[in-house]
Parts: C-alpha cells; sequence; structure tokens
C-alpha cells in the first residue's frame, strides 16, 4: 500500500446495522482522501450500500451469516470487496435491468452497474464475493 492509500475492514453479523457502520467508515475515508471528488465518492458510496444492504436483505439467517468488507481508497481508484458466508447467489445478469419507475425494489444491481468501472461477483460453496471498482480520473 503506497502512502497514499487508505483502507478499511469490517465484520460482522450480516445486519443492517453493518451497513450502517460500512457507510460511516466510509466517511472516515473521505476526510482522509481530498483528491477523491464528490461525484466519486456519492457513486462508490451508492454502489456499496446497494450491494451491502442487498447482502443483509437476502439472507435467510442474519445471525448465522458473517458479511466481510473491506474498502480501500488509492490515488487512482476505489476498490470494495464485500463477501458473505450465505449460500452462493444466483445472479441473472442479463436480466439486471433498471425496473420502472413505480416499482419499489430491484434498482441496487443496475445502480451499481452504472455507478462502477468493475463489478463482479463470484460464488462457491464457502459463500459470495462483490468486488466494487470505481476508477478515478487523473
Amino acid at each position: 500500500m503506497d502512502a497514499e492509500t487508505r483502507a478499511v475492514h469490517i465484520d460482522g453479523p450480516a445486519r443492517l446495522e453493518l451497513v450502517d457502520h460500512v457507510l460511516d467508515a466510509l466517511d472516515g475515508l473521505w476526510a482522509d482522501a481530498p483528491h477523491v471528488a464528490d461525484r466519486d465518492r456519492t457513486l462508490f458510496a451508492l454502489a456499496v450500500s446497494e450491494v451491502a444492504t442487498n447482502m443483509v436483505q437476502h439472507t435467510d439467517d442474519p445471525d448465522g451469516v458473517t458479511l466481510t468488507v473491506d474498502i480501500r481508497v488509492s490515488s487512482d481508484d476505489l476498490l470494495a470487496t464485500l463477501t458473505d458466508t450465505a449460500p452462493p447467489a444466483e445472479i441473472d445478469w442479463d436480466g439486471v435491468d433498471m425496473p420502472d419507475a413505480d416499482s419499489e425494489s430491484g434498482r441496487g444491481l443496475a445502480l451499481s452497474t452504472a455507478a462502477l468501472d468493475e463489478f463482479r461477483h463470484y460464488a462457491d460453496a464457502r459463500g459470495n464475493t462483490w468486488r466494487l471498482r470505481r476508477r478515478l480520473a487523473p
């Protein structure tokens, strides 16, 4: 990690309180990263929030599932890796689209896809891993 890189690691039960903790940690990282433009901060935080919230809301056992979040802010990009111990999620990436304006849910993956330069999901018997990356403008 270079001198300009800042990172945070958070883990705990897959509950909404953990998502709040992640967003608070992001606010702390922004305080140490004045080079990150407001637009980049907002879009990256939106994507992290959407993915973490989906991970929490789609687990059947919040006390039995652990969510781990690693976030890194460097001079070039913003990177978040979110992992859980839930059963593998099946994602129909071809079906990820913005829902109708009247829909009350279903925007998270579409918003995250639009906000990020890299958005990947990996799943195996140990759980799910999401990699979110937004490149910073030079």
